[in-house]
């Protein structure tokens, strides 16, 4: 099983709580949660990892003895997880809240990990090495003709000049024995259902008011104990290693920059990081907007 045989959740039982970096998703989904009587599920790539807490500016004890909180420093720093690794960890837990009548409340801000639970996970298969390198070999037109003739319907929804493009879907013809075309539109019929009945919200704050929140944040980081974290760390997973300041405090330990410097360079990272997420979320039309200020 690699994931994509996992039975999704009714989303219509499901609430998400999305934004960017420091809106203030913890504690909203909190309040959700005391009022849809709800345990709160982790929907964030980094804090599911142990030991980079408040680098990852994960719930606070007091909040996760208010409300159960689930998925939260479940990995070690050395362990690989993907959305669909993802999924195989989140699924049984959100059934395992359903069956005691909780409302799971979703919240995080990794997009793709979200997107596999409330649409479900692409169908197509992953690429292969051995394939992918007998399609490189030969020419475009050799490869136009070949998909025009296996997948006539997707030949024509794609540039038949990019390579990449028309590689990847006549791969994807030849390892799952139908038409590209068939799998994205089976699978865009069924996400278009749970669309229908998903309930969630996006946090909004004018930007100037969400640049002084990730400045705060990362004050409290760096004099909160994310420096003694990052110290602490051995080898870790490939995703972790992407999980912002992570890099500028092991510049900073190892005397490459100041702390000043240090600081700014993580405001700079976090901001773009909250401007990627927000266009993200701003795609998803079933997430109302919730604009908070101060």
């Amino acid at each position: 099983m690699d994931g994509r045989d996992v039975i999704l959740p009714d989303p219509e039982h499901l609430f998400f709580v999305c934004g960017p970096t420091a809106a203030g998703k913890s504690a909203r989904a909190l309040e959700i949660a005391r009022q849809l009587d709800g345990e709160i599920v982790n929907a964030d790539a980094f804090q599911l990892y142990r030991g980079v807490e408040v680098l990852t500016a994960a719930p606070s004890a007091a909040d996760r003895l208010e409300i159960p909180h689930h998925l939260y420093g479940v990995l070690s720093p050395q362990e690989p997880v993907d959305a669909m690794a993802y999924l195989r960890l989140v699924v049984p837990v959100i059934d395992e809240l359903l069956a005691r009548g909780k409302t799971p409340v979703l919240t995080g801000g990794s997009g793709l990990y979200l997107k596999f639970l409330s649409h479900g996970p692409s169908p197509l298969p992953p690429g292969d090495p051995i394939l992918r390198a007998e399609l490189d070999a030969l020419p475009l037109d050799a490869l136009v003709t070949r998909l025009r003739t296996l997948d006539p319907a997707e030949a024509l929804r794609i540039d038949p000049q990019n390579r990449r493009y028309v590689s990847r879907a006549l791969e994807v013809c030849l390892l799952a024995g139908v038409p590209c075309s068939t799998l994205r539109d089976d699978w865009e019929a069924a996400a278009a259902a749970r669309a229908g009945k998903l309930r969630g919200i996006v946090l909004l704050r004018p930007r100037p008011e969400l640049h002084e929140r990730i400045a705060r944040r990362t004050r409290f980081m760096l004099h909160g104990g994310a420096v003694e974290e990052v110290a602490a760390l051995g080898d870790i997973a490939p995703g972790l290693e992407k999980a912002i300041g992570l890099r500028e405090i092991r510049q900073l330990l190892a005397g490459e920059l100041d702390r000043p410097a240090c600081e700014d360079r993580i405001n700079a990272a976090t901001r773009q990081y909250a401007k990627r997420q927000d266009t993200w979320f701003r795609r998803e039309h079933w997430l109302k907007p919730l604009v908070l200020e101060g």
